[in-house]
Parts: C-alpha cells; structure tokens; sequence
C-alpha cells in the first residue's frame, strides 16, 4: 500500500479535527508531527526489542505531572511514523483506523495515562 505524505498527515490532522470537544479542550502546549521512520535513539528511548514497530511517540510532560514549574516550556511533541503504519496497513480503511489508534493512544499518555493503564482498559 502507498499512500503520499500530504495525505497521511491529512488522515492525522483529521482525527486531531474530529476530537471531542471534551478532549481537544484539554490538549495543551502539544504539537503533532508527521515522520517517515523512527531514528534509532527512539526506538532505543522506548525501549523496543528487535523486530517491534513504533507506529507514535508521546515526548514531553503529562498533564498529570505538570506543575508551576512547567510555564513557558516548550510544546510537548507527538510523532505519528508514516513508514511502519503504511508497512502495517493492507488498505486504507485500516489505515485510517490504524492512524486514529495510534494518535488516540499518544493522547492517552499527554493525559497521564500510560501503557499499563491502556493495556487494562482495553485499548490493545
């Protein structure tokens, strides 16, 4: 499957449009990306075996752990890798479904919630 990068991050800017309100209100201080592939110190930083993908990357400081001393910081950083979810995806349904998973899932951790807590939830 192939699909260019203007349309890829417009599959990403879309889910960032169709957040509820509830959430997107609350989406603070964080600039989503568009990257081909992860570098290598990002999937070593997250701590990936050999063979494991890294479809997105949450860098920064959760809500949770914010505090007075987070003022003036700078913008907290999701990455959405093109290259391993057009590698993962057999046709653009699941693209997009896959791309609005991953997005969700890099929200998840801005709000505090980390992959345990996903994993409890069901979002696996």
């Amino acid at each position: 499957m192939h699909l260019d990068r203007a349309a890829f991050e417009r599959l990403v800017d879309d889910v960032m449009n169709d957040l509820p309100d509830s959430i997107s209100r609350h989406v603070s201080n964080v600039i989503v990306v568009v990257a081909n592939w992860p570098t290598r110190a990002q999937r070593r930083d997250a701590g990936l075996a050999d063979g494991e993908e890294l479809l997105g990357l949450y860098e920064g400081t959760p809500l949770t752990a914010r505090d007075s001393a987070y003022d003036l910081a700078a913008p907290d950083r999701i990455t959405i890798f093109r290259g391993p979810l057009i590698a993962a995806c057999r046709h653009q349904e699941e693209l997009r479904a896959e791309v609005r998973r991953t997005v969700l899932h890099e929200l998840a951790h801005h709000f505090g919630i980390d992959d345990d807590r996903l994993e409890a939830l069901g979002a696996y």
